[in-house]
């Protein structure tokens, strides 16, 4: 009898891909260790490196029979200080300077690439680098330069960010280095794209792509105070969204961001978007073995939030040990699954979307995915299939967190990668979308013959009776042959 794989992490994993994770040997440990998405973050390096990377990982994932999904992060309107060759310690009360250009910095004197710098910031300001791990206060306005003083240290190296307040920034999204990077990465068919310092829904209308899977999965990153007042309709223009708690830190009081975290994440999810808790999650495993006490928690209270997935930044990019560090978060996180209230999260969002003014569409698939989630608790069913060109249905009811494993099948290779991001979801390609009858034979069997069921288990298999996307229509259960 064949082996039945039951999943247990149901929150995927994202890791950044950088000069310390992109050769063969430690992108295959990273796949082996858990890593379900790669992120390629084009702040840094060029175009032509970034695609060389989403080639290199392609290739391995399919050597592995896996899919790993790619996400192309733009560099947005985020300001960055001038290449600092060495790594430089800045300690509290010392006094630097900050002039606009983009030549390379100095020990004190720090390029800034944003030529409004002196016009934008004013004396008094507070400005955090590097994800907020240093602060610094503006003290004057000089003429070429403004002159700081460094209110908490520590030591940056590379190309940090700069947080300007969001509401004084003139650059808007996507910028037209975003587009161009962006045409690069669509014509070499790459799975999502994250937009970067997004304000409003009209930014992402900007970014101009088919809706997935014709084109990419768009992430609205929220990380500014703007983003957090127009979030529902971000959210509804985009394809998933990134809680980016570095800059949203640097813009709302430290004390909020918890529970803009959570505020984020449940409306995300409720609209059907995956969501992404990203920043400093285990930032202290760049150069240690293991992550600090409260890293590990902080982790797991991202997936008791219910976030869909959990983002490694520099921890992969340029530290020291990247498998180490995926096969760690995938440990924390699977055993936060385990404790995973399914049940009282179901309950919750079904309160929620039934009390909401819906579509008919929507609130056919609102209906049907809570049927899907009670008949498959009621009765003890442990697997859900999902027939979906565009992975819509397999959204609608990952947004219930069900007990049940979820079978993703699909005939589009770019949803079958795109699902990689979605909570709980096992993505599995097919050959194509037949009448409902013969699509359900077909996905019973295969299921059965990769390992997923046994021959007379009842599933749930839940897909749309048309060919119209965004809506989820018909509820089966059957007995797997």
């Amino acid at each position: 009898m064949s082996t039945i794989t039951r999943v247990t992490r149901r929150t995927k994993i994202i890791a950044t891909i950088g000069p310390k994770s992109d050769d063969e040997t430690t992108l295959r440990a990273m796949i082996a260790a858990g890593m379900d998405v790669a992120r390629l973050n084009l702040s840094h390096g060029t175009i032509e490196k970034g695609l060389e990377r989403l080639q290199r990982i392609r290739k391995l994932a399919r050597e592995a029979n896996r899919p790993v999904g790619i996400m192309a992060d733009l560099p947005g309107p985020k300001v960055r200080l001038g290449t600092i060759a060495e790594a430089t310690v800045l300690g509290a009360n010392q006094e630097i300077l900050l002039e606009p250009g983009d030549g390379p910095s100095q020990a004190d004197r720090f390029m800034v690439g944003y030529e409004s710098l002196l016009e934008d910031v004013r004396v008094g300001d507070r400005l955090a680098v590097a994800d907020g791990a240093i602060v610094i206060e503006v003290i004057e306005v000089l003429p070429n330069a403004l002159k700081a003083h460094v209110l908490f240290g520590g030591t940056i190296q590379g190309r940090p960010g700069l947080h300007i307040p969001s509401d004084r920034l003139r650059i808007s999204t996507p910028t037209a280095t975003d587009l161009r990077i962006l045409d690069a990465f669509v014509e070499a068919d790459v799975d999502m794209v994250a937009v970067s310092f997004v304000r409003s829904a009209h930014d992402i209308r900007r970014v101009g792509l088919e809706p997935a899977p014709r084109g990419p999965l768009v992430i609205a990153k929220i990380e500014t105070r703007a983003a957090v007042e127009n979030l529902d309709g971000i959210i509804s223009a985009s394809g998933a969204v990134m809680v980016a708690r570095g800059d949203l830190g640097a813009e709302c009081s430290i004390e909020d961001l918890p529970h803009l975290q959570k505020d984020i994440i449940g409306r995300c999810i409720a609209l059907g978007r995956p969501a992404i808790t990203a920043t400093q999650m285990l930032e202290s495993m760049i150069a240690a073995p293991s992550p600090t006490r409260a890293e590990a928690s902080d982790v797991a209270n991202a997936v008791f939030d219910g976030t869909s997935a959990v983002m490694l930044s520099g921890e992969t990019a340029i530290g020291n040990d990247p498998a180490r560090v995926v096969e760690t978060m995938a440990r924390i996180a699977e055993r936060a699954d385990e404790q995973f209230d399914h049940e009282g999260w179901a309950h919750q969002m079904r309160r929620d979307r039934l009390s909401e003014p819906q579509g008919v569409d929507a609130a056919v698939t609102d209906v049907m995915t809570m049927a899907t989630w009670r008949a498959a608790t009621e009765m003890g069913v442990k697997t859900i299939m999902c027939i979906s060109r565009s992975g819509f249905t397999v959204r609608a009811i990952s947004r219930f967190r069900p007990g049940a494993n979820i079978l993703g099948f699909s005939p589009e290779e770019r949803t079958v990668r795109q699902l990689t991001m979605s909570w709980g979801a096992t993505p599995i390609l097919i050959d194509k979308i037949s009448s409902n009858t013969e699509s359900v034979d077909h996905v019973l069997k295969l299921a059965r013959e990769l390992g997923h069921v046994r021959s007379g288990e009842v599933v749930a298999v839940l897909g749309g009776s048309s060919a119209t996307v965004g809506s989820t229509d018909t509820l089966r259960m059957a007995r797997c042959p």
